[in-house]
């Protein structure tokens, strides 16, 4: 098996699909020399909001991708997703450093902008409330003078998260001597924040000929499966640190849970596809009692409690009867543990 393994096993470019903490000039400029190909989001740092607020959707490319949560909806409520490209240039910290030319792809999300418009609204209105409290208090014990004031307007600022477009003056009456305050969200800036609502930006030094800007963003989305065999790999797998004396026992290891990851995605893989042909996917009673996409892990737990009694005095080995969760993800892995007996 191992040998019928190396044969459809090639030597593949190692590509790194990362964070935005990935995106730094070293990082990627030694990635690149390396001949190490890579995707990662760039942070505002590099592709500045203005960037972003001047693309137009008209001018992407619409991605034939549909999310893992929108899978089984109404057509007509799935989200959207275009790519636009261009390049860019990475420039060192010592002007002696190489200039990096990068393809940069914008990645536009309709779910994602209008979760950014749900929370913008949202943020805006509960600081509205505060505002409105804060009026009616001044000249109260609360709020006695401009100062008072000032310091409860910087913490509905930071708590609320509305300080880059709330416009606010303070004073006091010359009647009175209470404070007075007037306020209001700056228009011009909320309107400028909205128009980078669901675009991002994400760099990759791939050659077009190997990944098209739809395909990269593709890679991208990739990232969160390698993520759960991550979580395998310190979960159920338990892979514990390790102190190895030469490379080649550290490559055996690698060999080890690496085969072992793959047969964890090889479970999850047969059991979905299984479920997919019935036009299901999730398991009833699989979580907790409830219906669950179905993980390794979760199939694993659901198989634990199963037993196998051995052959004794000419009597076939047996398993006690099964659970019915139990018996439909054996029919759903097309396994019958007797037959391995």
């Amino acid at each position: 098996m191992v040998k019928a393994l190396q044969q459809i096993a090639t030597t593949r470019r190692l590509l790194i699909v990362g964070d935005s903490k990935l995106v730094s000039y070293d990082n990627l400029s030694k990635m690149h020399g390396d001949d190490v190909s890579f995707v990662a989001p760039a942070s505002k740092v590099y592709v500045p909001a203005e960037a972003l607020a001047g693309l137009d959707l008209t001018q992407a490319s619409r991605v034939d991708y549909v999310a893992a949560r929108d899978r089984g909806k109404d057509p007509a409520k799935l989200g959207t997703w275009h790519v636009y490209e261009d390049t860019m240039t990475l420039t060192g910290p010592r002007k002696k450093d190489p200039v990096l030319t990068l393809r940069r792809v914008f990645v536009h999300s309709s779910a994602r902008a209008q979760a950014a418009a749900t929370a913008r609204a949202k943020k805006l209105d509960r600081a509205t409330d505060d505002l409105d409290r804060l009026t009616r208090g001044l000249g109260s014990r609360h709020y006695p003078d401009a100062a008072a004031v000032e310091a409860r307007l910087a913490v509905i600022g930071k708590t609320r998260r509305v300080g880059a477009y709330l416009r606010t003056t303070t004073g006091t009456c010359p009647d009175t001597g209470k404070p007075t305050l007037t306020w209001h969200f700056d228009q011009q800036t909320i309107d400028a924040e909205a128009a980078t609502d669901g675009w991002y930006a994400l760099l990759t030094n791939l050659d077009p000929d190997e990944a098209d800007a739809v395909q990269v963003l593709l890679h991208y989305k990739g990232q969160e499966a390698v993520e759960r065999r991550y979580s395998a790999f310190k979960g159920p797998l338990a892979v514990a640190a390790i102190y190895l004396k030469n490379n080649r026992r550290i490559t055996a290891m690698i060999t080890v849970v690496c085969l072992a990851l793959l047969i964890f995605s090889l479970i999850e893989r047969q059991v979905r596809h299984a479920l997919a042909a019935l036009g299901r996917t999730t398991i009833a009673g699989l979580y907790a009692g409830r219906p669950a996409v179905p993980t390794t892990r979760l199939i694993f737990q659901a198989l634990a409690g199963m037993r196998l009694i051995p052959a004794t005095s000419g009597d076939p080995h047996t398993i006690p009867q099964p659970t019915p969760l139990q018996l439909e993800i054996l029919d759903l892995l097309d396994v019958n543990p007797l037959e391995w007996c």
